[in-house]
């Protein structure tokens, strides 16, 4: 059976959160108000200064979808393709992008796996060379509009649900397998593969790996998000 390496995107891959990367393309193609960016700005700095707890990120998900609701999944999907290259600011880390090449060097197939929209995640990986994606999904009406409603949701248990079904379904080994995350919240994934890593560490999931002996990185090298293939 094949091996596979399945990487968590915020504050893993990326320094920073996928989904409030895009704030200001969404504010300025009319999508969002003033308030709402400056809700996702505070956001950001908490979450870059705290970290965030499941309950911080289940009402974030609740006021995430009662803001897209109505909004067309083509427009977003079309959006983020033409402003991916303008997020200019360093963004995903050298040492993630070094362990994802390694990984494809020894064969395993590498997966995202991410909380965040899938509209969001799946050009992000497409750029730093990844195919295969496990995010959120929310439901759409018989129009392509977002209803208030998660088809899947790929946070907690639901990113190891994920994860044990795309194996069985492609045979992949999770036993020799490898997951990267940084958040006390995917210890779920953590656990669901023979080899776990800790990424830049929040303090829960710093002294789980500690106590159980996994590795611990600290990826420290942000560069800017561009294509790494023509």
């Amino acid at each position: 059976m094949q091996q596979a390496a399945f990487f968590d995107l915020d504050k893993t891959v990326i320094a920073r959160s996928s989904t409030l990367a895009f704030g200001k393309p969404l504010y300025q193609a009319g999508f969002l108000g003033r308030s709402a960016l400056l809700k996702m700005a505070l956001g950001q700095i908490f979450y870059l200064l705290f970290g965030a707890d499941e309950d911080t990120l289940e009402r974030a998900r609740d006021a995430l979808l009662t803001t897209i609701a109505g909004w067309r999944r083509a427009d977003i999907e079309r959006l983020v393709s033409e402003t991916i290259e303008t997020i200019a600011d360093p963004m995903v880390y050298a040492e993630a992008l070094f362990l994802i090449d390694e990984h494809k060097r020894q064969g395993r197939r590498v997966f995202i796996v991410s909380a965040s929209p899938e509209e969001i995640v799946r050009p992000i990986a497409h750029h730093i060379g990844v195919y295969d994606v496990i995010a959120t999904r929310v439901k759409t009406d018989a129009e392509g509009r977002y209803l208030p409603e998660l088809e899947r949701y790929a946070m907690g248990e639901g990113k190891a649900e994920a994860i044990r079904e795309v194996a069985e379904r492609v045979g992949i080994d999770l036993e020799g397998s490898y997951a990267y995350s940084d958040s006390i919240t995917d210890l779920p994934m953590l656990e669901a593969v023979g080899h776990p890593v800790a990424v830049n560490p929040e303090r829960e999931l710093r002294k789980v790996a500690e106590e159980r002996g996994w590795p611990i990185l600290e990826f420290q090298r942000p560069v800017s998000l561009g294509p790494r293939f023509p």
